[in-house]
């Protein structure tokens, strides 16, 4: 090639090319043949070269699933790489032009594959594996899997649209839109199923959605196959995305997680195209987390009055903390849906009274917790004054009810504030500052420091540590420490009689306590809150 100005100019190139390929930078591939096309061959088999020689010797060069977008196109064995669509946690996603046929596929990769873990490059086959069993119109399907120059890449087809969570992005779909997407989504999970397949990452960003708004079903990398030989997920391992998440897998229960799994996570799709938004979504993937494993989401109507009442009973079944109240199979759920569409009767029917009580005390914890001690002590109250209990005449009847049901409205309208979602966190803090007050005039009404109330200081700082915020914690033991003191100063210079049925000691003691409750429990707050913070880093 040196026989020319032209060649010597060509063998400069492709030498000062190689070198910035060795030093690790990324050399300008599209300027370089926009001066030089008639090189384009050799530079591919350059960098292929070097692509061996590199992982001989144990370095990696910038792969095609890491090429910037400046990269673009470039080919890729038989596959030119045209424009990057995706890109999540473990893989990009490439739309690619298949030269042999002449045709437009999507081509996914590994995510910096000489870095992945060998956990990554197993749900990698096991998605492959999975989506290539599969044949069905609302499934994306798979044309080839491969490997090359280190590069484990799966070739699908290309679906000429956007993702769901994309067109949420615009807000609710219209009622018959979101019914009609997901009985056919419904009827693509009732096949997986059919094949021993669990999905396990339904969400609006995994389905696909055409210029029809014909829906795909994709992403099969936390796939699990449950049929005779097949791997069991082990106990303890989260996989998924929290906001569409069955209990049962939030809470690692690997090998109880079937078939309604998945149905829960359509009922939680379904219930974002009718609200625009999912069942669970907290600041936090803790707060998400709990939300999942011990909250009833708030019933969909409440956040669009428009929604069917048909429609927010399937949603809502689909929902069930337990697996066996949600439909029997995604089979099921399609029925339904298509059974609404029609205008016929549904399967599914209006919960029991004690079902939405229950379902209620878990929608509104802090709310029914209090409103449930407020009842006991209520009852008790009642009980001592009709059996005429030494101390308790109507004067003191009537202050203690006037605080209990003052108490009870104060819960009804701070647990409104923290609905609304306007000033959460100092709605918070205004709860328990209400919580502090409230129990230290109950206290004084009473016996105070001898009062066997005194028990609800330490249960205000535990209860404190169910926000999960630290400064929240330190802020109810700091109440309840001056809430309690103030009934010392009563006791002694009001009412000194007290102080011979609760001593110094008593105090003290107390005191002590209050503040060690309250330094552990935020050292176990800090602790999980650290740890929620490195789990939702490592999120896929």
């Amino acid at each position: 090639m040196a026989d020319s100005p032209h060649d010597q100019e060509a063998l400069d190139l492709l030498d000062d090319y190689l070198a910035r390929l060795q030093a690790g930078q990324r050399p300008d591939r599209a300027e370089f043949l926009r001066r030089r096309p008639d090189l384009e061959s050799v530079l591919q088999c350059l960098e292929a070269l070097e692509g061996v020689a590199s992982a001989v010797g144990g370095e990696a060069p910038p792969s095609a699933a890491e090429a910037p977008p400046g990269d673009l196109p470039r080919a890729f064995g038989p596959y030119e790489l045209l424009s990057e669509i995706g890109r999540g946690g473990m893989g990009v996603v490439y739309k690619a032009r298949q030269t042999t046929l002449d045709r437009i596929v999507a081509v996914k990769m590994i995510l910096a594959n000489q870095l992945a873990s060998p956990e990554h490059v197993r749900r990698f086959h096991v998605e492959a594996r999975a989506a290539a069993r599969l044949q069905h119109s609302n499934i994306v399907h798979i044309h080839e899997v491969g490997h090359l120059l280190g590069q484990h890449y799966i070739a699908m087809e290309y679906i000429d649209g956007q993702s769901l969570a994309a067109r949420l992005s615009r807000g609710p779909l219209d009622t018959m839109a979101a019914v009609r997407i997901l009985a056919a989504v419904a009827r693509a999970v009732e096949l997986l199923h059919q094949q021993n397949i669990i999905h396990r990452d339904l969400k609006p960003s995994n389905i696909l959605l055409d210029a029809d708004d014909h829906p795909y079903v994709t992403d099969f990398g936390l796939a699990k196959m449950f049929g005779p030989g097949s791997e069991s997920t082990t106990t303890g391992v989260i996989a998924g995305t929290f906001s569409y998440m069955a209990p049962e897998q939030a809470a690692g229960q690997g090998s109880e997680v079937g078939p309604p799994a998945d149905v829960y996570s359509l009922g939680a799709i379904l219930y974002e195209l009718l609200t625009g938004r999912p069942p669970f979504r907290e600041e936090n993937p803790l707060d998400t987390w709990m939300a999942v494993l011990s909250r009833e989401p708030v019933p969909p109507r409440r956040l669009n009055p428009r929604i069917p009442l048909g429609l927010e009973l399937i949603c809502m079944k689909c929902l069930a903390k337990s697996a066996g109240d949600r439909y029997a199979s995604s089979g099921a759920l399609a029925d339904d849906l298509e059974h609404f569409a029609r205008g016929d009767p549904l399967d599914v029917h209006p919960p029991h009274l004690a079902e939405r009580v229950w379902s209620w005390t878990r929608r509104q914890p802090a709310l029914a917790m209090r409103l449930g001690a407020l009842g006991v002590f209520f009852v008790v109250e009642w009980i001592n004054y009709w059996a005429r209990v030494p101390g308790m005449d109507l004067a003191f009847h009537v202050k203690m009810m006037g605080l209990l049901g003052g108490w009870a409205v104060v819960a009804f309208v701070c647990q409104q504030f923290l609905e609304s979602g306007r000033w959460p966190i100092s709605a918070r803090f205004v709860w328990g500052l209400l919580d502090s007050i409230l129990l230290l005039a109950v206290l004084l009404v009473a016996d105070g420091v001898a009062s066997p109330l005194i028990v609800a200081y330490p249960l205000l700082i535990v209860a404190s540590g169910l926000w999960f915020r630290v400064r929240f914690v330190w802020f109810m033991t700091l109440l309840s420490v001056l809430s309690y003191g103030i009934l010392i100063v009563d006791s002694i210079l009001w009412r000194p009689e007290l102080q011979e049925r609760a001593g110094f000691n008593h105090h003290l003691v107390l005191l002590v306590g209050l503040c060690i409750l309250g330094a552990v429990q935020t050292y176990l707050v800090h602790r999980v809150r650290t740890l929620s913070s490195f789990y939702g880093r490592q999120m896929p």
